[in-house]
């Protein structure tokens, strides 16, 4: 687009090498230009740019690009070094492990634009106002974008939805890893709106629920696929899928947002069913040009929840590295009290409460002395009262950060006791906040079973017992009871845990 090479322009159905090396060829002889700058090359998931270690990077729409190979479309801008270079067109290439059939028979498609996709939620294919049953299907769908807690859940209301507006028999999700760029199945539901889910690593042809030529040829391609008879298809029409799936009329729809595509939406007919026509496509290209916005917000939200709770973990192994004694003790007492929550049958907001409070209920011993925190033998009484003060120190830490106040709670309060005889503020039975009790359970029983360098842990069966043994005094008798009715799955993590229980763990008596 500019300098020496301003209007040139470079073609291949293979491979496009970048650099100043004669081999290359996009040879940018500059020395802002690597030897061996990138390479832009066709596979099963469409073009891909990858840079090869280059000096200054290579450049995507601005963005620099960090390891992997990195999908490219239409107008995409690539900076190597001073040069830019637009994409101009794309086709297909490369092999694919699912063959995409030339010959497939393929009624209708779509290649609407954002816009107009969303133009046609409230207009069909002929202009004309939709029927109020089709409206509200497609305002239910985006009312799970602002009222979903979870990803998964999201992905479930708006397939339900769906499947109910357009009469489906099964309909699926499907969404672009984001490690390899590969389709892997995220929600099924039926026409009854019964969802189940896959299990991780299942083979797809064990339980068929989508065909998984269509999914690529629609991903691939960028565009809405409406198969109105795969009988009529002979390469459709012997696939496991559609044959046990019993699947007669498919549609395959593109979930996409103006940064880049998602994955699809496939719902399919049966045999006994009326088959899709092109106003049910045009009808469920709106429904996903609508939704995918949310989809993509929820991936990232994702994405910044896992990095916020990478991030507790490293400071809870921070306090650790601290006191050779306590290595492993913070992930299993996080273990341990989710365990305990869901026999409780807390709320899914509490349950993640748990997930990101636990891990930090011992930050405030970053403020402890070492002397006392690695003091190999008993603690003084005033040393004790030292020690005593690292659930204060951890409230005041958390304090700083408003998002962490609702873990506070167990923090502070999970070394109070349900008898009034706990720390740091005598707090006695409900009056002590229910998470912190849950978490008082799991961080006592770890403290009993691990070893000091002045006793052994005890054996499991000694630890339970000194769990009923301390109901409704140290302990609350619901959460006492409820880790008792969990002791087979509490062993089976102990003897599975990353981390075991070895001489580098908790000392619970002294805070």
């Amino acid at each position: 687009m500019a300098g020496s090479v301003k209007g040139q322009v470079w073609e291949s159905s293979e491979k496009l090498r970048v650099g100043r090396h004669e081999s290359a060829e996009i040879r940018l002889d500059d020395p802002s230009v690597s030897r061996h700058h990138a390479e832009i090359v066709p596979s099963g998931r469409g073009w891909r740019v990858h840079d090869l270690g280059s000096t200054n990077g290579t450049y995507l729409n601005g963005n620099r690009l960090g390891k992997g190979d990195w999908p490219l479309q239409e107008r995409d801008l690539l900076e190597f070094g001073e040069f830019t270079l637009v994409v101009d067109s794309l086709v297909e290439g490369g092999s694919s492990e699912i063959p995409l059939g030339g010959q497939m028979r393929v009624e209708a498609t779509a290649r609407a634009s954002l816009e107009e996709a969303l133009e046609a939620l409230a207009f069909d294919s002929r202009r004309c106002p939709r029927p109020g049953e089709q409206l509200v299907a497609l305002l239910r769908a985006n009312h799970h974008l602002g009222h979903t807690q979870s990803e998964d859940a999201l992905l479930r209301g708006i397939l339900e939805d769906a499947v109910a507006v357009l009469d489906a028999q099964r309909g699926a999700i499907v969404l672009a890893d984001e490690s390899d760029g590969a389709l892997r199945l995220r929600a099924v539901t039926t026409g009854r709106a019964q969802p189940r889910e896959q299990a991780v690593g299942l083979e797809p042809a064990s339980r068929p629920c989508y065909s998984q030529r269509l999914a690529h040829r629609a991903f691939n391609r960028g565009e809405s696929i409406l198969c109105h008879s795969v009988a009529d298809d002979p390469e459709l029409a012997l696939a496991q899928s559609i044959n046990e799936g019993a699947m007669d009329s498919v549609l395959c729809v593109l979930l996409r947002t103006p940064r880049g595509r998602l994955g699809v939406l496939h719902l399919d007919r049966s045999p006994w069913q009326h088959r899709f026509n092109a106003a049910d496509l045009h009808l469920a290209d709106a429904l996903a040009a609508s939704v995918s916005a949310g989809i993509e917000s929820a991936q990232l939200l994702r994405k910044q929840r896992d990095l916020f709770l990478n991030t507790i973990t490293m400071l809870a192994q921070a306090v650790e590295l601290r006191d050779e004694y306590t290595g492993g003790h913070t992930a299993r007492v996080t273990t341990y009290s989710l365990l305990l929550a869901e026999q409780l049958k807390v709320s899914a907001e509490e349950l993640d409460l748990i997930r990101i409070g636990t891990p930090l209920h011992d930050i405030g011993k970053i403020g402890i002395d070492d002397a006392i925190l690695r003091k190999p033998d008993k603690l003084t009484p005033a040393e004790y009262e030292a020690m005593k003060q690292h659930t204060v120190k951890g409230d005041e830490i958390l304090a700083t950060c408003a998002d962490l106040k609702a873990v506070r709670p167990i923090v502070r309060s999970h070394h109070e006791r349900w008898d009034g005889h706990g720390y740091p503020d005598g707090l006695a039975g409900e009056a002590i906040p229910a998470l912190a009790r849950i978490v008082a359970v799991a961080d006592a029983f770890d403290a009993m079973t691990s070893d000091r360098p002045y006793r052994k842990g005890m054996p499991l069966e000694m630890a339970f017992a000194e769990v009923e043994k301390q109901s409704g005094k140290q302990f609350d008798p619901h959460c006492a009871g409820g880790f008792l009715a969990i002791r087979d799955r509490v062993g089976q993590q102990m003897q599975t845990q990353v981390l075991p229980v070895t001489p580098m763990t908790m000392r619970m008596f002294r805070g």
